[in-house]
């Protein structure tokens, strides 16, 4: 990739554990700045982290401050990313104007896996991805052709509730994306552990998921590897309850005439105020048990000495 360092601020603790072979997972940023409220986004925040370091593994938040693509957050900086109510929310097509005009941002999906990629980090949480949106297929997220292009193990529950579900793994398959099933055969609902639609392998163990993304990468391909999980059982909510929240959610969307990127963060907000603020504990919940997966992953991955692309 044609990328200096002079445009990444590395956090030592990033470099240190790519130099020692030590896993790393990478985190977004846009669950906090725009996908959740203050002070709730930093605890969530610092609670992944804590995840990542429970189990061995080194966090690595992937954040646009202060003209920098910064991989990796000092504690401070967490905090005043999770205070600033201007943040952008920057997705792959937006590093060049944040850094040009100064803006500080959180990464979405396909922007955090971009830069992580450029560092050499392989293993990437989040909650869910973004995906071709119900009633525009014409409008899909930057998430999508991202994975098509993103050598990397990203660990999911799904794609989010409020987008077409069926047309979104349409499109993974076309773009030659995997979606593995962990210890399921359903393609989560995000909220809900199943969705009526499958997945295109079911794997049962973190060992089977590496020895199948290194296959998937030695027989030529660039494409990611999705892994999704269900939520935890005590927080997942019925899909029925869920399909009539998202339903009235899009539906005062359109009234409202809300467009592009301002979408996806008014849908969950929204969600979380019909369910009750239930489905806003079930993306907690499944954004941490999503961290824990993915750090195990990033151990067995580097037990097998994975090679990594980037200039860390």
């Amino acid at each position: 990739m044609n990328l200096t360092k002079s445009h990444f601020n590395i956090h030592p603790g990033v470099v240190r554990a790519q130099r020692l072979g030590k896993p790393l997972v990478a985190l977004e940023s846009a669950v906090i700045t725009h996908g959740l409220p203050h002070p709730k986004n930093l605890t969530l925040a610092k609670d992944m982290e804590t995840e990542i370091e429970s189990g061995g593994g080194t966090p690595a938040t992937i954040a646009v401050m202060d003209r920098k693509i910064c991989v990796g957050l000092a504690g401070e900086d967490l905090e005043r990313l999770a205070a600033d109510r201007e943040a952008m929310k920057i997705s792959v097509r937006d590093f060049a104007g944040a850094l040009t005009t100064g803006s500080n941002g959180g990464t979405t999906v396909s922007a955090t896996m971009f830069a992580a990629q450029a560092c050499g980090i392989s293993v990437f949480a989040t909650g869910g991805i973004g995906g071709v949106h119900r009633g525009q297929p014409f409008d899909v997220s930057a998430d999508l052709p991202q994975l098509g292009r993103s050598p990397m193990i990203i660990v999911c529950a799904g794609a989010k509730a409020i987008l077409d579900l069926s047309a979104t793994l349409e499109y993974l398959e076309t773009h030659g994306v995997p979606v593995v099933g962990y210890g399921t055969n359903e393609f989560p609902a995000f909220y809900s552990p199943d969705s009526g639609l499958s997945v295109s392998i079911r794997l049962d163990s973190v060992a089977e998921i590496v020895k199948f993304a290194r296959l998937h990468w030695e027989l030529g391909s660039r494409s990611s590897v999705l892994v999704t999980q269900p939520p935890p059982a005590d927080t997942a909510m019925p899909r029925e309850d869920m399909d009539k929240a998202v339903d009235q959610a899009l539906e005062e969307a359109r009234a409202m005439d809300i467009r592009g990127q301002a979408v996806t963060p008014f849908l969950l907000g929204r969600v979380s105020e019909l369910t009750n603020e239930s489905s806003l504990e079930t993306n907690l919940s499944l954004l941490k048990n999503n961290a824990r997966l993915a750090v195990q992953i990033a151990a067995e991955l580097a037990n097998k000495s994975q090679k990594t692309i980037g200039f860390v």
